[in-house]
């Protein structure tokens, strides 16, 4: 297996450039519907088109990674939107309506596409037992992209006009293309399953293929290809249901998480009317130091071992009472550290989750993938806009407080599940034959 190298560190910061564009984008690309449609509503049809085209995306990804490599749709993905901003960058003085929603829909499942094949792709690029370290390096790569974008938007879009904003995200596309051309890195292939304590993977098999007694895979002498018996804690589409769950609670959380963005610039305006600038930008600065103190402490687990679902549960409560601590007032060094704790919370959620999922066999990861991205958009999506008509009556610590509530309740509820389903198996194992082995864990968290 290979690990974590020089190639790979050259594919983040690559990354971390196309993040940087991705986000000063997000900015300049929101004033500029609004002078195009020259309404609020129409920047809200341009957001919604965005984020539409991202949700349909990701449910044709699944389908798309069967007809072609991760490395094509990911440098694909980079030149269409590349393109994209190019025109946009061509005609920021005179840009049409259609040309406008073109670039948006564009961007918005280009992104997806991207995003489900790096996703899916790390363990074969660093293998199964280095993906926990691989994630964590994104992660913290998309963490300083966010702060630098955000803090950028203003002198690049006062120096150049949004032309060159647009111009700069292009380049950026260019960098993370040309990376990916230049470095070829392996994306598609069936590496090793991920082993468990016990030395066999998670499907319940040694090397030799054989079951738990060696006489075959249900450990009663059946052979492979016949049918088993229903297992408890099995989802839709014959996907256990706890990872199920996981991907529910993703969309949730992203639906949470919406309140919080748009709640950000109405509380800031009120609390420093004065430089409402530097109030965002102290808090996600303290944002983006959390999430790299998560990957600071993660990276010294055990590598190659599978998160618990509780995990991400714990990990997912701890961000919604974060995030709904920094809008109830507190003073500037206050808001920092529960900025901070919701950052740490935010990328120990986002490592936990991403590695739990990559531990999937490859050819199943892009479905997990874009069962996700289409749980978050969706979540997102509809939460920005319940989150905006919210505000118009109620205070933003309301808000928040009721949208990061659904979350908190969505994390009980997996815990819960997370505690029956752990022992279940011990129950049901000798009546049914159960041959998936012990879950891979790395201990408990604390508290946990």
């Amino acid at each position: 297996m290979g690990g974590v190298d020089r190639r790979f560190g050259a594919l983040v910061c690559a990354y971390a450039v196309s993040g940087y564009g991705n986000y000063l984008n997000l900015i300049a690309l929101s004033l500029f519907s609004y002078r195009v449609t020259g309404t609020a509503f129409g920047v809200g049809v341009v957001m919604a088109l965005r984020l539409f085209s991202g949700f349909v995306a990701g449910l044709t990804t699944a389908s798309l990674s069967a007809r072609t490599t991760r490395l094509r749709t990911m440098v694909f993905a980079d030149v269409a939107q590349g393109l994209a901003m190019t025109a946009l960058a061509l005609c920021a003085a005179r840009t049409p309506m259609w040309l406008l929603c073109c670039a948006v829909v564009v961007m918005g499942a280009g992104n997806t596409y991207f995003t489900v094949a790096l996703r899916s792709a790390i363990p074969v690029m660093v293998g199964q037992e280095s993906r926990t370290r691989a994630n964590g390096l994104l992660v913290t790569a998309r963490s300083i992209a966010t702060v630098l974008g955000f803090a950028s938007a203003a002198p690049v879009i006062g120096f150049g006009g949004y032309g060159s904003a647009f111009a700069v995200n292009a380049a950026s596309f260019a960098v993370s293309a040309g990376a990916l051309l230049a470095l070829r890195p392996r994306t598609d292939g069936e590496e090793e399953p991920v082993r468990g304590e016990d030395g066999r993977g998670e499907d319940g098999r040694g090397e030799d293929g054989l079951g738990k007694d060696g006489r075959g895979e249900d450990g009663r002498g059946k052979r492979a290809d016949r049918p088993r018996r229903p297992r408890l804690w099995h989802g839709a589409a014959g996907l256990p249901g706890l990872l199920l769950g996981m991907v529910l609670l993703r969309g949730v959380d992203a639906l949470a998480s919406s309140s919080h963005n748009v709640a950000l610039p109405v509380v800031a305006h009120a609390g420093a009317p004065s430089d409402p600038a530097l109030f965002m930008t102290r808090f996600w600065v303290a944002w983006a130091v959390g999430t790299i103190a998560a990957h600071l402490v993660l990276r010294r687990a055990r590598c190659g071992s599978v998160w618990p679902e509780r995990a991400f549960a714990i990990g997912t409560l701890a961000m919604s009472v974060s995030f709904v601590a920094a809008f109830t007032g507190l003073p500037a060094a206050g808001l920092m550290v529960a900025a901070a704790c919701a950052g740490f919370a935010d990328g120990w959620t986002e490592i936990v989750y991403t590695s739990h999922l990559q531990a999937s066999p490859d050819r199943q990861r892009s479905r997990l993938f874009g069962m996700s991205a289409t749980a978050e958009t969706a979540g997102f999506a509809l939460g920005t806009v319940l989150a905006a008509s919210a505000l118009e009556a109620l205070p933003a610590l309301t808000v928040v407080g009721m949208f990061h509530g659904a979350a908190v309740c969505g994390a009980l509820l997996l815990l819960l599940f997370a505690a029956a389903g752990a022992q279940s198996p011990s129950s049901t194992s000798e009546e049914e034959g159960d041959t998936h082995g012990p879950r891979t864990r790395t201990g408990t968290l604390p508290g946990a």
